[in-house]
């Protein structure tokens, strides 16, 4: 059975399920708990839900410290770019302790973070920076674009004995969408397909798959047959899904609300040259946000970043490609 759910209340469920399954499950972070009518607080009590300081470092060095204790934290940040005050804790110890220690000691932490907050938020909270955490050895990333996808992988990350960031998009906070009932996990490293299609194969994350299935469908409408990949996990990235639809399509469009340097798309462009080059019929296409820190003004921001009519525009030129070389 399925209900419908808005996203941040898949996520909220997932949280609280695991709460009550496991007791070593705790819940911490600034602007919560702040009274005993906190529904997490009533069920679950003040020793395992908790308003802290407001001091990143604090937060997530507890976290990790709690972590090595065989505790299961989630740390409530809010938002991503909270964590670069505190971010020797995020990439340089929780990710690198069980290596170090020959894996006698696990790190089962969740950093738990909004990001993307493109609502007039401008420049220092309407961010994408997953791409510097992408690469780092034993440190994993999970960004779900609808409310299953919260909730599966907001299961797997606090069952996870690794450091988790998990990122969820602002703008999907009041999303609806059909949820499982009672236990429902996804696992990380697996792509999901959210539209099949033959003619081109579009890539796309968080807030940017809902702005590329509408796109597809107006593609649709104009007899091209595209394939909508979300990868639903950035580290470890299914390069193999995304491949095989290559294979398939010959065409490859890349969505991404991060600037082009610092992108995912970058990495993922990285990924098909080397395993899937000999498939394309056209050159990789990349649609990002431009090199610009994310305006105030709402006309500029829809300049800046991704947009359906973007999205079909570069659909529309690695087609176009094919058809010049005919």
């Amino acid at each position: 059975m399925a209900r419908e759910m808005m996203f941040a209340e898949a996520i909220a469920t997932a949280i609280g399920e695991e709460m009550a399954r496991d007791s070593n499950v705790i819940y911490y972070g600034q602007n919560m708990a702040m009274t005993d009518r906190d529904p997490f607080v009533k069920k679950f009590g003040k020793s395992r839900v908790r308003i802290t300081p407001i001091s990143e470092t604090a937060e997530l060095g507890v976290a990790v410290g709690a972590a090595m204790t065989g505790l299961q934290p989630i740390v409530e940040l809010y938002m991503s770019e909270f964590m670069l005050v505190a971010f020797d804790q995020v990439i340089n110890e929780a990710p690198r302790l069980r290596y170090m220690s020959g894996g006698q000691v696990k790190v089962p932490v969740v950093f738990k973070a909004g990001f993307g907050f493109a609502a007039g938020w401008a420049g220092q909270h309407s961010n994408c920076i997953y791409h510097t955490m992408m690469g780092i050895p034993g440190l994993k990333v999970a960004i779900p674009s609808c409310s299953a996808d919260a909730k599966g992988l907001m299961v797997s990350a606090i069952r996870d004995d690794n450091p988790v960031v998990y990122l969820h998009h602002y703008m999907l906070t009041l999303e609806k969408g059909e949820v499982p009932d009672g236990e429902y996990l996804i696992p990380f490293g697996v792509a999901d397909i959210k539209r099949a299609g033959t003619d081109v194969t579009i890539v796309a994350t968080g807030w940017m798959v809902k702005k590329t299935l509408a796109a597809a469908e107006i593609l649709a409408r104009e007899g091209i047959s595209a394939e909508v990949i979300d990868p639903r996990t950035l580290s470890p990235l299914d390069v193999k899904t995304i491949v095989d639809s290559v294979k398939k399509t010959g065409r490859l469009v890349l969505v991404d609300q991060a600037p082009r340097q610092s992108s995912a798309a970058v990495v993922i462009a990285g990924e098909v040259a080397e395993h899937g080059f000999r498939y394309l019929k056209a050159p990789v296409k990349m649609v990002t946000a431009l090199d610009t820190s994310i305006p105030y003004s709402e006309p500029m921001e829809r300049f800046v970043l991704p947009s359906e009519e973007k999205i079909i525009q570069g659909v529309k030129s690695v087609l176009a490609v094919q058809a010049a070389a005919v």
